[in-house]
């Protein structure tokens, strides 16, 4: 797993045995940033052969346009395709040229199938539906512990959210794959205690 800093978002690059993966993008107009920062981690836009976003929001899917238009694929999570079009009046208002997202060049699974998509990219793993954020939010979580959540609320706040039960309800999913590491878009990366059990989640 590579961390790729893109201004103000992390994106993720994973590395398959047949194929390699690319978790949120950063804003539209941040294409050399993208750029520099794969350069500097050594990965070539050849590695990547899918990206997809934990949703759609203009800072993780401001570049999926671009990059699709020069031979990445697209993997699209079902629930995500009435969402793809959210960032296009943000660009617009703002002024920002932006590559809009072609769904219809994507590939679409649903998140149970995601396990047997991710295996022809020699990736073990799982996407999992995390709607608190957005409705098309959806966390990755590997089978090696690393779990990508992208704007999921950090567990260490849940206190703060004493009603909230669906962020509970998404963490309570994640939690239950017994994840080793998360890595969020804007916070630090969280690590697990390793004791084997679950952590529980106060109501």
């Amino acid at each position: 797993m590579t961390r790729l800093r893109i201004r103000a978002t992390s994106a993720y690059y994973i590395r398959g045995g047949s194929g390699g993966l690319l978790v949120d993008t950063g804003y539209a107009g941040t294409l050399p940033a993208f750029y520099r920062a794969i350069g500097e981690k050594k990965v070539a836009l050849r590695d990547i052969d899918y990206v997809m976003a934990t949703h759609y929001h203009p800072d993780h899917a401001g570049l999926i346009g671009s990059l699709t238009g020069k031979g990445v694929k697209l993997l699209l999570i079902d629930r995500q395709k009435d969402a793809v079009h959210f960032p296009d009046g943000i660009f617009a208002r703002d002024g920002i040229p932006y590559e809009p997202v072609r769904e219809e060049e994507a590939t679409v699974v649903a998140p149970e199938e995601s396990r047997a998509f991710l295996v022809r990219l020699g990736i073990s793993g799982r996407i999992v539906p995390t709607p608190s954020h957005s409705r098309d939010s959806v966390s990755l979580i590997l089978d090696d512990g690393d779990a990508f959540v992208g704007d999921l609320e950090p567990l260490e706040y849940l206190a703060a959210y004493e009603e909230n039960a669906a962020l509970k309800e998404d963490w309570d999913r994640v939690l239950s794959f017994r994840p080793k590491r998360i890595f969020y878009a804007h916070a630090p990366e969280r690590i697990l205690p390793e004791t084997g059990e679950r952590i529980e989640i106060a109501r």
